[in-house]
């Protein structure tokens, strides 16, 4: 090494030594060295903000996206209108998140949907800032989002009319008001259980199901005059005798084995032609008399018979015989079945108690059995379709409150064996006979040996059901399908009985007050009438035949039938209608009410004021019925994030 070179090292080595013994210098150099770290530090932080907003503001998009499709899909399908629920999830994301909002750039985003779940994904490419010194690369920022209609736990009671007049077509329609009911039922069914029915549905064609992990049930009352839903109560419900209009055979029961005597006897004046049995009994020979006891309820009946045994001419026409007496005693029984030795003697026609014990199988039903109601007091199968007559009730103006003697429309109460108020009757048409036929109706008891019909008229609907899962599509068209128009129209028995089946804290109470896994439940009950009240005072409904029984009305007055507000039957059903309409929205339970067709301005307000508030709807052809069911179901169903 040179001279020149040793004298350049020292002279370095003795700068760095000054360097080092010099604390000025020391933060120079600390300040130089973290210069890039510190840059790195502070652009983290920058673009990490960045990303964390970008991804934010993209995940807000995309929720409001797949609300936005899901709302717009309502309870039809994805591809509905020119796919406009996929139209709307796009819109909704674009306004909810500007192309190059802080940098980012490429958007991409999808929505689908499946079995009424729409989904979403979007992404974007985001540039880094600071750390582009780095050469950190974009990062691509990706979300998902999920939507689905969902119900809560939810009941829903259907309420519908099925009298005569929804045989009728209206103007301008090319089916039935029945047949239009039910397509929308099913139409119902497919937005809200989200399974496809053979209805053609304006709303497409879902499917997938609720899933497990809500509870939906639906329930039938159709109604008329009265409503069938005996097979769904419990046997102990019911009375075992009940009073009808109807009859009851009397007979002459035989009291045990007829005493008989015989003896010899002679009848003078008798030509030989003539003594013979038929010739002694053609000439009066030959008797049957009857002595009554006991205000005539037992008499005692000698029959004589005289058999000829020989005859003598010379003692001037002597014929000898055998004279046999034969004593029988009877007593006089009503509504029991004669034997072959008894006599029918005729019929009471009147309110008659009469024994319904054979229906009863123990804990269920038997379709039909036997009274002595027919001819001569012959035996004849009384068959049970399934409709009620209503228990203990009282008339009244307004039934709000309810009189406390109206156990009739008490929703909740169970009935109690030994009380005979609180028991249920089954509504029996083989049983009644309205008493004086063609000649005209009476109040006035009789015994007769006439042969009365049954005059009055009786409409008894399909059953009704509980409320049930119905996971199968199939089943539920088919029972939709059976119900069938006729009679006139009772709203008060049909509501009374939609309550009664739905009502957590009533006769079905273990199974309605909450699910299986103890979750709450939303309730619907859905009343769909095509019209006014129509009552008939000749009709067998839920009080029995009204003309007769006069239950519901003053018991002293005949009563009077019409239709809106005309006749004392008619503001009866009114007033109950109002009374029912109340109890039920103090159930907690969303009544909504759904007319068909025209209604008088009078039936429009009492349906109006029954309804929940703002849940009257009314529908004037089949296009409009099916869109009010299925706004119904749309609006029960409820939108929620699931992902």
């Amino acid at each position: 090494m040179g001279s020149s070179s040793r004298a350049n090292l020292g002279s370095w080595r003795s700068f760095l030594g000054t360097l080092r013994r010099d604390v000025r210098a020391n933060t120079l150099a600390i300040m130089a060295a973290m210069l890039f770290p510190l840059a790195g530090l502070v652009g983290g932080g920058i673009d990490v903000a960045r990303i964390y907003i970008t991804k934010t503001r993209l995940q807000h998009a995309c929720d409001a996206g797949v609300l936005a499709g899901r709302k717009a899909m309502g309870g039809g399908t994805w591809g509905q209108n020119n796919s406009y629920p996929n139209t709307s999830a796009v819109q909704f994301f674009d306004a909810n998140y500007k192309n190059g909002s802080y940098g980012a750039g490429n958007p991409v985003v999808a929505f689908s949907e499946n079995a009424g779940k729409v989904t979403g994904n979007a992404s974007v490419q985001l540039p880094m800032t600071l750390m582009k010194i780095f050469a950190v690369a974009p990062k691509t920022l990706a979300v998902s989002c999920a939507t689905e209609m969902r119900l809560p736990n939810t009941d829903i009671m259907f309420v519908l009319d099925t009298t005569g007049s929804m045989g009728d077509t209206p103007s301008g329609d090319s089916q039935s008001k029945m047949a239009s009911l039910k397509v929308a039922v099913k139409c119902f069914y497919e937005v809200v259980a989200r399974l496809k029915t053979d209805a053609n549905c304006t709303t497409g064609s879902p499917g997938g199901g609720t899933g497990s992990a809500v509870q939906v049930r639906f329930g039938f009352v159709p109604y008329a005059t009265n409503v069938n839903v005996g097979y769904l109560l419990n046997p102990g419900w019911f009375a075992s005798q009940w009073g009808y209009q109807s009859r009851a055979p009397r007979w002459w029961i035989s009291q045990g084995n007829p005493q008989i005597t015989t003896q010899n006897v002679v009848f003078t004046k008798v030509s030989q032609s003539n003594c013979t049995d038929a010739g002694l009994a053609a000439a009066g020979y030959n008797s049957t008399t009857a002595t009554y006891g006991n205000n005539n309820t037992t008499k005692d009946e000698t029959t004589t018979i005289n058999r000829a045994t020989s005859w003598d001419n010379p003692k001037g026409g002597t014929c000898y015989a055998t004279e046999t007496k034969t004593v029988s005693k009877y007593s006089m029984q009503e509504n029991v079945a004669g034997g072959p030795s008894d006599q029918f003697i005729d019929y009471h026609y009147g309110k008659i108690t009469q024994s319904i014990a054979g229906l009863k199988n123990g804990g269920s039903w038997n379709s039909s059995f036997t009274l002595p109601l027919g001819t001569n007091g012959a035996t004849k199968t009384i068959k049970w379709d399934g409709c009620i007559e209503e228990r203990q009730t009282v008339g009244a103006a307004s039934y709000i409150p309810i009189p406390s003697g109206a156990k009739d429309l008490d929703i909740d109460a169970t009935p109690t064996t030994g009380d005979a108020s609180s028991l249920w009757g089954p509504a029996l048409p083989g049983m009644i006979f309205t008493r004086n036929g063609g000649a005209g109706w009476t109040q006035t008891e009789s015994y007769t040996t006439n042969d009365y019909p049954n005059q009055s008229g009786y409409y008894c609907p399909v059953p009704a059901t509980k409320l049930q899962a119905w996971p199968d599509a199939s089943a539920f068209d088919s029972y939709v399908d059976t119900l069938t128009p006729n009679g006139n129209t009772y709203h008060d028995i049909g509501l009374l009985w939609g309550a009664r089946l739905m009502s957590p804290t009533g006769l079905f109470s273990t199974e309605n007050a909450f699910t299986p896994q103890g979750g709450e439940i939303q309730r619907n009950l859905i009343f769909m009438t095509d019209g006014d009240p129509c009552t008939g005072v000749g009709n067998y409904q839920a009080y029995g035949v009204a003309w007769f029984d006069r239950r519901q009305t003053d018991p002293a007055t005949a009563p009077t039938d019409g239709c809106t507000t005309t006749g004392t039957l008619t503001q009866q059903v009114n007033a109950r209608t109002d009374a029912i309409c109340s109890a039920i929205k103090n159930k907690n339970i969303t009544l909504w009410v759904i007319t068909f067709g025209y209604v008088a301005p009078s039936t429009v307000t009492r349906m109006t004021n029954c309804a929940s508030p703002d849940r009257y709807f009314s529908a004037s052809n089949a296009a409009t019925l099916q869109q009010t069911f299925a706004s119904i179901a749309n609006q029960i169903s409820q939108l929620r994030i699931v992902q």
